[in-house]
């Protein structure tokens, strides 16, 4: 058994993708209209083949009080692995995104925090070796 496909619940499918292709780097593979909303998936470049990450409405009733309570206590939705957190920080620093944690050594993982403009925070992680 191995991960397919996970999901981040977004406020707006459009700007979503913009965000996490334009700036995070991910690339669309799946965009595929279904109803008021869209089967709409991002890959890492460096795997198209591999995990997709599913940019998912948040129209349920119970996902705004969800994110919220997540948001208030600083928690991430989510983590990406990153290869050199210094850089991939000061790049999304200069693309103005929103830090909520600058990057911190836990030892054997350094991690840091964004605001993804959708209603989450998203965690990035450079695991040490």
């Amino acid at each position: 058994m191995r991960i397919n496909m996970t999901s981040v619940l977004v406020d707006d499918q459009e700007k979503a993708l913009r965000f996490y292709t334009d700036v995070l780097g991910f690339v669309k593979k799946h965009d595929v209209p279904v109803g008021e909303h869209r089967w709409l998936t991002v890959v890492s470049p460096q795997d198209p083949d591999g995990t997709e990450l599913l940019l998912e409405p948040g129209v349920h009733p119970a996902v705004p009080p969800f994110k919220e309570a997540l948001v208030a206590d600083g928690i991430p939705f989510t983590s990406f692995a990153v290869d050199d957190i210094k850089s991939e920080y000061e790049r999304l620093c200069g693309l103005g995104v929103r830090f909520t944690q600058e990057p911190a050594d836990m030892g054997q993982v350094t991690t840091a925090v964004l605001d993804d403009t959708c209603g989450n925070l998203i965690q990035i992680a450079q695991h040490a070796g």
